[in-house]
């Protein structure tokens, strides 16, 4: 009853969060908040639950902004068309990719998405098509409610909210399901996980083809708000370190560890930028170094983890304590 308690307040407050704090920066904040929390949350599937570190995910990032600005851009349609294209296309990569990379393990799967990634930089860069080294442009002005092209940052709040909300109904579901014990019995030790029968390639490339579609709409979401999409901004590399980090400062493989990564992390990088202004941009990568160090040193499982561990032994003690009471009772 009181965890109830607590996940109803936490909602009415993520809920409420738009009324309670109504300035534009304010609200802007809160909707990269949940923006990054799903595309945290999609890297999770793969990179928490499964164990594959995967630092190439902005490719299916770049895949959806691309897919959203690309059918505003070339065939005048509204960018919502473009979020189917850009899920299919994001879990066709991942099949054609996931195949080779997802029989290497550990620091060497990362070395080849992070190869992957950078290849596909630098084919977008070249392609005429895609806008090249400018990019591609959504509508300036809102034609229609469906061009998802507003001036405040409200509605997308809520429409992030949404979506991020199915995004962890869909891992909620996949980590209590038999594909989820698969995936958590692989990132402890595949070589057991396979002598026990688990199909460990095929549960892993499933895992990677999810994580695939639900983060390409995180960047169809992306190229819709801002309205527009480049190499950097939709394929730089810094996009993957991010979700990879937000949800290891969280709690990788923890339902809501993305979600408390992304409210620590995007704060701290937008308030930085907007009080240092152009300064700040190198203040980012060593912020995420140093977190990357901390979290290594001395919290691997993340803020979530180490609650969970508080908690736990305030509640062994609870028992003691008690005894302890009844003993000294007349």
């Amino acid at each position: 009853m009181r965890r109830l308690l607590w996940l109803s307040v936490v909602l009415a407050l993520v809920v409420a969060y738009p009324l309670l704090f109504s300035t534009p920066f304010q609200q802007r904040l809160g909707a990269l908040v949940l923006l990054y929390a799903i595309a945290a949350s999609a890297w999770n599937i793969v990179g928490g639950y499964a164990g594959q570190v995967s630092v190439g995910h902005v490719v299916f990032f770049g895949c959806g902004a691309y897919a959203a600005m690309g059918a505003y851009a070339h065939f005048a349609l509204s960018p919502l068309v473009g979020i189917p294209v850009g899920i299919v296309i994001s879990v066709a990569i991942s099949a054609i990719i996931g195949v080779p990379t997802l029989r290497l393990s550990g620091h060497y799967f990362s070395m080849a998405t992070i190869a992957v990634a950078e290849l596909v930089r630098l084919i977008v860069t070249n392609t005429g098509y895609l806008g090249a080294a400018v990019g591609l442009s959504g509508p300036t002005v809102p034609r229609n409610v469906f061009d998802l092209s507003f001036i405040s940052a409200l509605p997308y709040y809520y429409l992030f909210l949404a979506v991020l909300a199915l995004t962890l109904g869909i891992t909620w579901w996949i980590a209590n399901s038999r594909m989820g014990f698969y995936l958590r019995a692989i990132r402890d030790s595949e070589r057991a996980a396979r002598s026990l029968g688990a199909p460990a390639s095929r549960t892993k490339l499933y895992a990677f083809m999810l994580s695939a579609g639900l983060t390409s709409v995180a960047g169809a979401l992306y190229a819709m708000m801002f309205g527009f999409v480049d190499p950097e901004s939709g394929l730089g590399i810094l996009i993957s370190v991010k979700m990879l980090i937000m949800a290891a400062l969280g709690g990788a493989g923890l339902l809501f560890g993305p979600l408390v990564g992304a409210a620590i992390l995007v704060p701290l990088e937008e308030i930085s930028n907007n009080l240092l202004g152009g300064k700040g941009a190198g203040l980012t990568f060593v912020l995420y170094g140093a977190i990357i160090v901390l979290i290594a040193r001395f919290q691997p499982g993340g803020i979530l983890m180490l609650v969970k561990r508080m908690i736990a032994k305030r509640r062994s003690k609870l028992p003691s304590a008690e005894a302890r009471g009844a003993a000294h009772a007349p």
